[in-house]
Order: structure tokens, then C-alpha cells, then sequence
């Protein structure tokens, strides 16, 4: 894979605070072939079209989504209209979703509320444009199931080049040091998540691309990191169990803190995005509260236990 050739392109929400240099789309022009991953929600696609031609693109032969959540896929069908070449690849389970939005549309405001506006409403993709392959046509792009922050997300590996969506949460740039959390929104399944990092894991990427935010070139380092996290998050979490739910989020906070040497580069970060960390968050505990709330007395013994 030649990186001269990959084009980060920000989709920045400015209506939405923080919300920089945290949606991007990726952009390939492959030998033969020229790919986007997650084109992002609605309110970006004039945008991302806009630099898609500032940088010559006329053409695309594939859209890859790594899942449907709405500031990764809500866009897609809009950017066909433009790209009406392009063929969408998708998980299975997503596709359906993808085609007739409309649940999907209402579960994001619902969930997300004013944050989905901004995004904006989910556009249909026509069911001929979308579907699920292995084998990305001639590109040589595998596609891998990887579920854990969705049930429908996939990662995407080009040579030893690895698209991994939120299949090791989100990371934000600074100066020095790493800043990374979980993305562990309800429904979370703590075995699926490290069965889904065992297997990119094994794959050995060398370079790896997040959905949020960046490239990083030791790839591997980062996903055993979020392995490590995830781990870390479940135990406490399982610690915090016996206290009130309205004091519960804030106690786990201060608990990471003093134990997760990554999450505490949340203060390094600039005050606006520390504002939209904090917001997901919440979010993030919510799926791993309600995992381990689930759990026998047994199973969650053994996990404060470690």
C-alpha cells in the first residue's frame, strides 16, 4: 500500500462543540481503483465532495462503511448521487438498515438528540449500490467482522494496512503520549469485543487508520492498548456496582483515573474536546454498565478479582 496515496479528509460538525478532528473519511487512489471509508453523516457530504473534486477524484469505485452508525454512514447514499459509480460495502446486517433507514434514523435521535440533527437525517442507499463482500472486488482489500462497539462493524485490511473503524475505540492526537478510551455504547458484549481485537490482532497490521481520529504507524501497540482498556473498564465498572447510579459514573471516572494512563491524557486535551469526551463518555460506560449489571455474582467476582 503506498501512503502517498491515502488522504485523511476532516469532517468536521462546527455546530457541535469539540466535534473537530474527530469524523474523518478515508480516501485511497489505488492502483486501478480509487475507494472512500466511511463517508460520515449527512451535514458533511457537501464538504466531502467538495474536496473529493479539489483533489481530482471523478470517480469511485467503493465506499466502504466500517458500520451504519450515523456519523459514519449517514451520508452514503447522498455521496452516490455525486460518485454514481460507486459501489457500498457493508455488513450484512447493516445493509437492510442502510436501504430503508428509517428505524435507524429515529433509534439515532432518540439516542444521540440534538447531535443527530447535526448530523442530519440518514439518506437510503439503492439496494443495488450496497452490499457485502469478503474480497473487495480487485483492490485487494479483505473485509474482517469485528463486532464490539456494533453488532454490524467491519474492519478493512490493504497489505499490512489495517481500516479499523471503532475496533479499538477512539484516540485523540496531542503532542506527546496517547490519548485513548473504549467506544462501548449499549449493546456490549465484553467476549465479542476481545474476540474481534484477538483476530485484527493476529492479523498484524503494521499501520493502522482510526475512525477516531488518525493514523498511527504501530498499529499493533494500539490495539493492545484497547484490548488492555477494555479489560480495565469492565473490572471497574464491576467495582463500582454497589453504588448509586447517580454518583456511579463520576466514582468510575475518578477510579480510571488513577488507573488508565491513557484516559488520563483527557486533561491534556484542548477544553472543547474534552467536552465532547466526557459526553461519550457516558455513553461508552452506559453498554459496559449494562454488561456487567447482567453478570452472575460469580462471573462479576472473578472480574474484580481480575
Amino acid at each position: 500500500m503506498n501512503l502517498n496515496n491515502l488522504v485523511c479528509i476532516d469532517l468536521d460538525v462546527s455546530v457541535l462543540e469539540g466535534f473537530r478532528k474527530f469524523i474523518n473519511a478515508w480516501l485511497y487512489l489505488g492502483d486501478g481503483f480509487t475507494l472512500l471509508v466511511d463517508p460520515g453523516p449527512l451535514s458533511t457530504i457537501p464538504h466531502l465532495s467538495n474536496e473529493l473534486r479539489r483533489l481530482g477524484v471523478k470517480h469511485l469505485d467503493y465506499i466502504l462503511l466500517t458500520h451504519i452508525h450515523i456519523d459514519h454512514a449517514g451520508g452514503a447514499g447522498a455521496l452516490l448521487k455525486d460518485f454514481p459509480g460507486a459501489t457500498v460495502i457493508c455488513h450484512q446486517e447493516g445493509i437492510r438498515h442502510m436501504v430503508a433507514p428509517e428505524k435507524l434514523w429515529e433509534g439515532s435521535r432518540k439516542v444521540l438528540g440534538a447531535v443527530a440533527e447535526a448530523y442530519g437525517e440518514i439518506v437510503p442507499i439503492p439496494v443495488e449500490r450496497i452490499r457485502f463482500e469478503e474480497s473487495v472486488g480487485q483492490t485487494g482489500v479483505r473485509t474482517f467482522l469485528t463486532p464490539g462497539h456494533a453488532q454490524h462493524h467491519c474492519s478493512y485490511l490493504l497489505d499490512d494496512f489495517l481500516f479499523a473503524g471503532e475496533v479499538a475505540g477512539v484516540r485523540c492526537e496531542l503532542a506527546e503520549g496517547i490519548y485513548m478510551r473504549p467506544a462501548t455504547p449499549p449493546r456490549f458484549i465484553l467476549e465479542v469485543a476481545l474476540d474481534s481485537l484477538d483476530r485484527v490482532i493476529a492479523l498484524a497490521p503494521r499501520r493502522m487508520a482510526f475512525a477516531h481520529y488518525g493514523l498511527v504507524d504501530n498499529a499493533l501497540d494500539h490495539l493492545r492498548i484497547a484490548r488492555n482498556q477494555l479489560l480495565l473498564w469492565v473490572r471497574g465498572v464491576a467495582e463500582t456496582a454497589g453504588m448509586e447510579a447517580s454518583r456511579r459514573e463520576e466514582a468510575f471516572a475518578i477510579w480510571l483515573r488513577s488507573r488508565d494512563e491513557y484516559f488520563r491524557n483527557i486533561s491534556r486535551l484542548p477544553e472543547d474536546i474534552q467536552v465532547r469526551e466526557h459526553n461519550f463518555f457516558g455513553n461508552t460506560v452506559r453498554g459496559m454498565v449494562e454488561y456487567v449489571d447482567n453478570l452472575s455474582v460469580e462471573k462479576m467476582r472473578e472480574l474484580v478479582e481480575g
